[in-house]
């Protein structure tokens, strides 16, 4: 398994376009959620993928404070396959490299509902009411680092 950590102008045209490939794939397609999935944050981003025999297994972005919030934020966290870890993975990755590239102190994400144990475990706390974002439940919430 190998991880890859880009600043969107260092993507190959075809590494965006896997990239891309896999969020549309998961949350247009499978979550039957038309939204604008191409933001115009990604050019501020940090990207991070798991790549397993040349197949992105799990991906996120990072943002510095100011773009999306005014925490360093974490988002489009998705895996191509579930239950195996990955997710997990990517996201401890993701934290340290918040830290290691934008001297984090807390990183805030809008979570679907049904992942707020999923983001628990990594020592999120919920800091809003339950709110619909493109026809989904989200929460936020924020990560204080230690």
């Amino acid at each position: 398994m190998n991880l890859h950590i880009k600043k969107f102008e260092e993507l190959t045209n075809l590494e965006l376009y896997n990239l891309l490939k896999l969020r549309v794939n998961v949350f247009v397609v499978e979550q039957n959620c038309p939204y604008k999935e191409l933001d115009d944050l990604d050019q501020n981003a940090l990207h991070l993928w798991l790549e397993e025999q040349n197949n992105i297994i799990a991906y996120l972005r990072i943002l510095d404070r100011g773009v999306e919030s005014q925490f360093v934020s974490i988002g489009r966290v998705v895996t191509s396959k579930r239950n195996c870890g990955y997710g997990k993975h990517i996201l401890e990755v993701g934290i340290k490299a918040a830290v290691e590239h934008f001297k984090a102190d807390k990183i805030y994400i809008e979570a679907q509902t049904y992942a707020k144990a999923f983001y628990e475990k990594s020592g999120f706390k919920q800091i809003s009411e339950e709110f619909i974002m493109d026809g989904i439940p989200h929460i936020k919430m924020i990560l204080a680092i230690d």
